[in-house]
């Protein structure tokens, strides 16, 4: 009976949002941003437009490449080579189930989503400190477990946030058959779309004046989902609708850029997006959110996340007119509070 009402309870979500303005000394957008690593999909929303402008066009084009390979050993990520070649800053985070964990012999904690029972843990290995010195015990033992002791493979995606450097990429991991991948860019217009009224300064809302943060994200998640919001009583898959107070835009520009993405392309799209109310706009505020990969081992940071019960971690920006911005963060139900 106990296992039957946990499987009846709804899985806790989490959503924090916060209000600042990009020109504030202590506006945090861009650490926010820059410490969520994993990134799956970037999608945007700018209403009253029908045309992207080349700067905005031309910067969604240009995202990639991102790489994969398949069945790497774990021992190549903690070679002096690798290290020295690729890795400036960073860690090697390893979520590992128990009996893998006992058969690699390294020292980690238990993950704080095992429950009574752990059956999962987590290893944290800093790079840099073990190629500081490849004679320390440390190093030997950590060598060892991923090369005799348990020889773990796995298919890992590669990022690489500086140019000049793909090339020297594709040729080191050559011999496992590196695969450069582009992502995945969806832009479309759509027609008379009903949006909620927002209003910078009304966080939680207003009745009849403005909608909330909370309501504008429900909404944001139904119009990237392309799911119908006009409420029909024969719509047997979604009876959603736009919160009230709304209004209809004659166009509104939509974008989704899905793959590898590192935060520091994500940081770039955010600036430029800021800068398109450099000029006289129509609409009042644009949207960009960002979404993780459901099975990242970590959400920011070196925050734990875990995907059995959904897996969702990621944050949208509410970009106003007057530079003012709404920054919502959600996670799931085995996560740590966004930062």
């Amino acid at each position: 009976m106990a296992t039957l009402r946990r499987l009846r309870e709804v899985p806790r979500h989490l959503l924090v949002c916060e209000k600042s303005n990009f020109g504030h000394d202590k506006s945090r957008h861009r650490h926010l941003v820059e410490t969520h690593y994993y990134n799956y999909r970037v999608s945007f929303l700018i209403p009253e437009c029908g045309i992207l402008s080349k700067e905005l066009k031309d910067l969604v084009m240009e995202f990639g490449p991102y790489y994969f390979v398949k069945d790497l050993p774990l021992y190549e990520l903690i070679t002096h080579e690798f290290i020295n070649s690729f890795v400036t800053k960073g860690k090697l985070i390893l979520s590992l189930d128990k009996d893998t964990y006992e058969e690699t012999g390294l020292q980690g904690r238990p993950s704080q989503y095992s429950g009574r029972k752990t059956m999962r843990f987590i290893v944290s290995i800093d790079l840099m400190d073990l190629s500081s010195n490849l004679d320390s015990k440390k190093y030997k033992r950590v060598s060892w477990a991923f090369k005799e002791k348990k020889p773990l493979k796995f298919d890992f995606l590669l990022a690489w946030h500086q140019t000049g450097a793909e090339r020297s990429m594709m040729s080191y991991f050559s011999g496992y058959g590196i695969q450069e991948h582009q992502p995945k860019i969806a832009l479309s217009t759509t027609r008379d779309l009903r949006c909620p009224v927002l209003q910078s300064g009304l966080l939680e809302g207003e009745p009849e004046a403005a909608c909330s943060a909370h309501e504008l994200f429900d909404w944001l998640g139904a119009v990237f989902g392309h799911a119908d919001l006009n409420n029909e009583p024969y719509n047997f898959v979604s009876t959603y609708c736009c919160p009230q107070p709304s209004a209809v835009v004659a166009q509104a520009s939509l974008g989704t850029i899905t793959g590898f993405i590192l935060p520091e392309r994500i940081c770039v799209l955010l600036g430029q997006l800021c800068r398109y109310f450099d000029e006289p706009k129509l609409a009042p505020w644009v949207t960009l959110s960002v979404q993780g990969f459901a099975d990242s081992p970590v959400s920011w940071r070196e925050s734990e996340h875990g995907f059995q019960k959904g897996g969702e971690h990621l944050y949208n920006f509410v970009i106003f007119n007057n530079r003012d911005y709404w920054l919502q963060m959600a996670v799931g139900a085995n996560d740590d509070c966004p930062p």
